[in-house]
């Protein structure tokens, strides 16, 4: 889908700059124009949609239903499940997590979302299978939905609205009312445009530098960080090897697509598979860029139980895949 962008990285960084592909400021640079490109254009186009459908849709009505009736929890299966079907990484999830918060979704389920979808998708299912296998990959599959439904409910229970950004708190309001007016008046999709195009240029331009700030320290990180870097931690002989695997993981970025063959490799030299999963899990999952990008619609408290709450859950993963495997 965005193969294009790819061309255009690789054309500035290596035709150019004429930079060359084994250096570390290529590989940092390269990465930063794809995801920034690639992130902004999400957010846009999410943003937008978001944007008319807000316009039409009561977005109280949603939130109520949603917080009021007993769905026992499959809201937020339903939540990973769409995460499953959406391939992007935890720094591209963010601007449909935006999004959802904007449309009134409950904030658990919009975490079930954002959990999963860097998580499990077709990509990642489908190196899964060419490198470990069907039954491992049903196994992992299932442990991702299940991650990201409990982390969202627990997530919920913990009633973490209020450390919503000021600035959200803004936004929430504004398309409140814009959606009373698109009411009260009547008004169709081509008067109703330029209030949504006027909110979304207002939206890109407050996490504009976020966006920024976070890629390029996923770049760096990319681009400088040697692959083999944590494999001493990771020893099975030792018995914290899953929790230190998945807090090494976090200041790493990546997708599943580029972090499966570092897993595999891992794997071959002797490292248990769920060590390797839960290192995987940390790195796909939570990262610095995407922490640098959910400061605009969280506080730092917030933040620090959102990556809290899931580091636990994927060491505990990690120890059961263990065990099962």
């Amino acid at each position: 889908m965005f193969d294009w962008i790819q061309h255009i990285a690789d054309w500035f960084v290596y035709d150019i700059l004429n930079l060359g592909k084994d250096e570390h400021l290529a590989a940092a640079l390269n990465f930063f124009i794809y995801d920034t490109t690639k992130i902004l254009i999400l957010l846009f186009i999410v943003i937008f949609l978001m944007g008319i459908v807000n316009s039409y849709f009561p977005v109280d009505k949603v939130k109520n239903y949603l917080s009021r009736n007993k769905l026992y929890g499959l809201e937020y299966l339903m939540a990973s499940l769409f995460g499953v079907v959406t391939p992007f990484c935890s720094c591209s999830s963010v601007p449909l997590f935006i999004g959802f918060v904007r449309g009134g979704i409950p904030l658990g389920v919009t975490f079930a979302f954002l959990i999963t979808s860097p998580l499990v998708n077709e990509v990642a299912i489908g190196l899964f299978i060419g490198l470990f296998g069907l039954q491992t990959t049903i196994i992992y599959v299932i442990s991702g939905i299940l991650l990201g439904t409990i982390s969202g409910i627990i997530l919920q229970k913990l009633q973490l609205e209020r450390y919503l950004t000021p600035w959200v708190k803004e936004v929430l309001a504004n398309a409140q009312k814009d959606q009373e007016a698109f009411i009260a008046e009547k008004q169709t999709l081509k008067q109703r445009l330029p209030i949504i195009w006027d909110e979304v240029l207002k939206i890109l331009k407050g996490v504009l530098p976020y966006v920024i700030i976070g890629i390029a320290i996923g770049g760096l990180m990319h681009g400088y960080i040697p692959e083999g870097f944590f494999e001493q931690y990771m020893d099975k002989d030792n018995l914290f090897a899953v929790p230190i695997a998945t807090i090494l993981a976090v200041p790493m970025y990546s997708n599943a697509s580029g972090i499966l063959p570092v897993v595999q490799v891992l794997v071959a030299k002797g490292i248990p598979l769920g060590t390797a999963i839960a290192f995987m899990m940390g790195v796909v999952g939570l990262s610095l860029p995407e922490a640098m990008l959910l400061k605009k619609v969280m506080t730092l408290k917030q933040i620090a139980i959102f990556f809290g709450v899931v580091t636990l859950c994927i060491i505990i993963s990690g120890y059961l895949f263990n065990l099962v495997l």
